[in-house]
């Protein structure tokens, strides 16, 4: 047996059942989560907008659009992005949909004006958007465009990042990203840049989704 064996058929010896404890429960507590998110968000130089339902959401996406000059824009694949006729309501951009569009995805990101996601969660302590990769959902969306835009449903929100992970029934993907306003740095002199390593701008519209989205 070599040294390895050894060492692996002890540990396996040594194996005991035991009860994980149970997930942390957050004491945190907010009387209007929609609020302190918003609050949060915007301390953090982020852009909240809330609105009450999906279609008012798309309309301020409309003005947004339009305000930005967009020309070029890159959607992240989920619902209910994914279910629009983005060439139809917005003919004069050029759409890239991730994993439906051929084409360079690196590239499109590199020039786009604007990247589009959806939010897995938002988090009303910090303000903070959850935002994940996999299938029709890349990071380079989110992450090299000047602007990002994410429609986040009011029914995603939650107290805090313990509340969000003690609450999840199904593992966390590979690559989970926080977003917590634009990007910053302080690294030269302790000073705050905005937009060094990432979007210059973060803008969240934040919609009650009573019906489905």
């Amino acid at each position: 047996m070599s040294d390895r064996d050894s060492i692996l058929s002890t540990l396996r010896r040594q194996l005991r059942p035991t009860a994980h404890p149970p997930a942390w429960t957050s004491r945190r507590a907010f009387a209007d989560l929609a609020e302190r998110f918003c609050a949060a968000l915007a301390a953090a130089h982020g852009e909240p907008h809330r609105v009450h339902s999906l279609a008012e959401a798309l309309d301020l996406l409309d003005r947004l659009l339009a305000d930005l000059a967009v020309r070029r824009a890159v959607v992240n694949a989920e619902p209910p992005l994914s279910d629009l006729d983005l060439a139809g309501r917005w003919p004069a951009i050029a759409w890239h949909v991730v994993g439906r569009t051929a084409g360079d995805l690196r590239a499109f990101c590199a020039a786009a004006d604007v990247g589009l996601s959806m939010a897995d969660a938002a988090l009303a302590e910090t303000g903070t958007v959850v935002v994940s990769s996999g299938p029709g959902k890349s990071r380079l969306a989110t992450l090299l465009p000047p602007v990002h835009i994410a429609l986040v449903p009011a029914t995603r929100l939650t107290a805090d990042l313990f509340t969000w992970t003690a609450g999840r029934t199904v593992p966390l993907p590979a690559n989970v990203v926080l977003i917590s306003g634009p990007s910053k740095t302080a690294d030269i002199e302790q000073t705050m840049a905005i937009g060094v390593h990432g979007p210059k701008r973060f803008i969240a519209v934040l919609y009650s989704d009573d019906q489905a989205d």
